[in-house]
């Protein structure tokens, strides 16, 4: 089966790779996923590089001042009082990990499941060490890496809910009948 210009071999009847594990063609030639989650995750990581340790924090040059408009206006429509800024700013941390919890948890397999969380916490714990030794603008910070973990663990726990329910779909347990 194809869908653009990925093709699926389990739904178009192609051999699977020798290992047992799936494979897709990208423009007919084999591509393992795992291999692609490496690429993606050494992406995310070049990506989150810069983000997190780009020289002056993300809010300064006007970008608070766009959040602190935005928040108000949140407020003036309902949004609650407690969606301030340190809320905003933690949901962030969380989010921004997600990907890294789910990219190492579907690259190490499920039985690695944890895998995804501690890989936030020791990558956190060296943004904010490099953060706190050489950027001097930026501001480390204990809430951060707690907040990176946890988004790396619910990435982590969420992928594996995935792959879950993917092993499911591909392998269904024999219904008993009487």
């Amino acid at each position: 089966m194809r869908h653009g210009k990925v093709s699926f071999p389990e739904a178009s009847g192609a051999p699977a790779l020798e290992s047992g594990k799936s494979q897709f063609l990208l423009k007919g030639f084999p591509v393992q996923p795992h291999r692609v989650a490496s690429w993606e995750l050494a992406g995310y990581v070049v990506i989150l590089g810069f983000i997190t340790l780009w020289p002056t924090p993300v809010d300064r040059g006007g970008g608070g001042e766009l959040l602190m408009k935005v928040l108000r206006r949140l407020h003036r429509w309902g949004i609650p009082d407690w969606v301030d800024y340190g809320f905003v700013e933690a949901a962030s941390n969380i989010l921004l990990f997600v990907p890294l919890g789910a990219l190492v948890v579907w690259i190490m397999g499920r039985s690695y499941w944890w895998v995804g969380g501690a890989a936030g916490l020791l990558l956190s714990a060296a943004i904010e060490l490099a953060q706190f030794v050489f950027l001097p603008a930026r501001y480390p910070s204990v809430a951060d890496v707690l907040a990176n973990t946890i988004g790396a663990a619910l990435g982590g726990l969420l992928i594996l809910l995935v792959m879950e329910r993917g092993a499911s779909v591909r392998n269904p347990a024999r219904t008993r009948t009487l």
